[in-house]
């Protein structure tokens, strides 16, 4: 399928590796230029040169902390100012550290804030403007599967992700007319460095190995198995896609059927 986004601008978020860089893979190979941030220099222009090699795309690396509302700014508009326009802007991050309640102080739970939710936000709206000159536009936030149903060990995730999805719903119908359509995507249990940050969590507490863990974690899901981060990059990209034109306001679950709950 042509996803009709060749000539397209994107910017993606936290890039460097995991799902981020699968994502703006995806997007390249179908013709995208891609502008991609990390906090690590060397490893943010590693992954933008080598999908720029595999790609045959143009691929432009920034050096930000989407941490921080200026990095935020500053990235949107070093992607702008590259291509010369902006259509596609993919909020991520590498999701807030493991903790039941007892273990979250108030420097983690500030951190977080500003890392998992308030990001999303500041990168929206330096995209918005970029996108309405144009009456196009895809913002497609990368959340996870503690959007749609707690994850036991993962208060800061439980409490942020979910706004993530009210932040969501509220642009898509506030910027619906100006053809900019937003969505929501949970990964579930992925094949990330995240998710062996949650296994070995979960190993330590419960007195076992995170291999055992992951084992765990993968027959608890329909498809007895964790997903690899190019399947969930593919349904980012249809979202980001002409094909996807009457598709916003959605919070949808790549996860394998792992979550139980009813929509």
């Amino acid at each position: 399928m042509d996803l009709g986004i060749k000539g397209k601008v994107a910017a993606v978020a936290a890039a460097s590796r995991g799902l981020g860089q699968a994502t703006a893979r995806a997007l390249a190979r179908e013709g995208a230029s891609v502008a991609m941030c990390g906090r690590d220099e060397s490893r943010i222009r590693e992954a933008a040169d080598e999908i720029a090699r595999e790609t045959g795309a143009s691929t432009l690396p920034v050096v930000a902390d989407v941490g921080m509302a200026d990095d935020c700014r500053r990235f949107v508009e070093a992607a702008a100012a590259a291509f010369g326009r902006l259509d596609i802007l993919v909020t991520n991050t590498g999701g807030p550290k493991p903790g039941a309640f007892d273990a979250v102080d108030e420097a983690r739970w500030e951190e977080a804030f500003h890392t998992t939710l308030a990001n999303v936000f500041h990168l929206a709206r330096a995209a918005v403007p970029h996108m309405k000159r144009n009456r196009w536009g895809r913002i497609v936030n990368i959340a996870s599967l503690s959007a749609k149903q707690p994850i036991d060990g993962l208060l800061l995730s439980n409490v942020f992700r979910p706004a993530i999805v009210g932040l969501a719903k509220t642009l898509a119908n506030e910027l619906g007319a100006d053809g900019i359509l937003v969505n929501t995507v949970c990964p579930g249990y992925t094949r990330t460095d995240r998710l062996q940050e949650v296994a070995e969590a979960r190993a330590k507490a419960a007195g076992t190995t995170p291999e055992k863990v992951l084992a765990d974690l993968a027959e608890s899901v329909p498809l007895r198995r964790v997903a690899e981060p190019e399947e969930f990059a593919a349904v980012v990209a249809f979202l980001c896609s002409e094909p996807a034109s009457f598709l916003t306001g959605l919070t949808l679950a790549v996860d394998g059927g792992a979550c139980k709950g009813l929509l």
